[in-house]
């Protein structure tokens, strides 16, 4: 199993350079953080002033995944080194994947996770917040998504399989701002909104699939796979479809629930964001920082895998469900596992 290890946040505009075996971040010409290379996995930044080709070089070699996000969290680019992925196994994916119903199968497996994960949310709150939720509602919404749930049963095509999907978002969002039981005045959720989020919670939302982006991209590309090669969403130029795909089961438990989590404990407040000109709203330097920390305690924390029925801890779900794809692909299963959590 792969050990997880740190990740380097970097919240402010710093300048990211090598010495000797280290990483240094710089601001102003002043190091203001060294962090030693072997105790990494992975180095977020959200500055502007890059970093030192020594430093990609390092990483690159290192396989240390060095990841850039502009300051409301938006994806901009990784450094990654040589691919090192089984081309047998890199084979048998283009060719499975090009097969409609092999992808079709998988597609459908991810999607069943996504809905009993957004039902599990659901049901949850109703059993530990019934006195502070609108408990018949949400039980309405489950029993909608568990008919989704039915549905993907008798889908023969990708454009079925996402009305499904649509629908079962609908029904999940319209009930999301229920779920959010402090800090009304500042923190509400009519719908989904991005590019740019114009409230706090999307905000929230937006920044976090941004990281659960990166690090089922990586865990992809650690497992040999092809991560911009899909199964549902249409491949674009430079979009990860694979680590979209992916990461659709894991949206609930792994982003979602960690913004209610954040809103809901107090941790993130209305003095961590800032609104601009065009109505987008951003967390500040120090709202970010609040949102690495506890983002990275939440990967640090174990859970017993539902499939494999070992100890990991959240930071390693989408390596495991990258390996379980690839043991799919091989042969090795007879099925694609999705992640179901409760």
């Amino acid at each position: 199993m792969r050990k997880l290890q740190n990740t380097l946040y970097v919240n402010s505009d710093c300048y990211l350079q090598l010495d000797g075996e280290n990483v240094v971040a710089k601001e102003d010409g002043k190091v203001v953080g060294r962090v030693p290379l072997h105790n990494l996995e992975s180095i977020v930044t959200t500055g502007y002033t890059g970093a030192s080709p020594a430093l990609m070089r390092a990483c690159a070699d290192k396989n240390i995944d060095l990841c850039f996000l502009s300051r409301n969290g938006k994806f901009l680019a990784r450094i990654v080194g040589p691919v090192k992925g089984n081309v047998i196994l890199r084979k048998n994916q283009y060719q499975k994947f090009s097969d409609d119903s092999f992808s079709l199968c998988i597609a459908k497996n991810m999607i069943r996770g996504k809905i009993y994960n957004s039902k599990w949310i659901l049901e949850r709150y109703t059993r530990d917040s019934p006195l502070r939720v609108n408990v018949e509602l949400l039980k309405e919404k489950s029993k909608l998504l568990s008919e989704d749930y039915i549905k993907i049963d008798s889908v023969d095509t990708a454009s079925q399989l996402l009305g499904i999907e649509g629908s079962a978002a609908q029904n999940y969002f319209s009930v999301y701002d229920n779920l959010i039981l402090n800090q009304k005045d500042v923190f509400t959720f009519n719908e989904r909104n991005r590019r740019p989020p114009i409230d706090p919670t999307n905000a929230l939302l937006s920044f976090c699939y941004s990281l659960l982006t990166s690090m089922c991209t990586s865990s992809l590309e650690c497992t040999g796979l092809d991560p911009y090669f899909g199964v549902y969403h249409v491949e674009r130029p430079g979009r990860p479809s694979l680590a979209l795909d992916l990461m659709e089961e894991l949206r609930p438990v792994m982003v979602d629930r960690f913004v209610l989590n954040l809103i809901n404990t107090r941790r993130i407040t209305k003095k961590d964001f800032i609104q601009k000109e065009n109505g987008a709203v951003l967390l500040t330097d120090e709202g970010r920082k609040k949102l690495f920390i506890s983002w990275q305690k939440r990967k640090q924390e174990e859970i017993e895998h539902p499939y494999i029925k070992k100890k990991i801890s959240w930071g390693l779900v989408p390596f495991v469900q990258a390996k379980l794809l690839s043991s799919y692909i091989r042969g090795d299963l007879d099925g694609y596992p999705p992640f179901f959590w409760k």
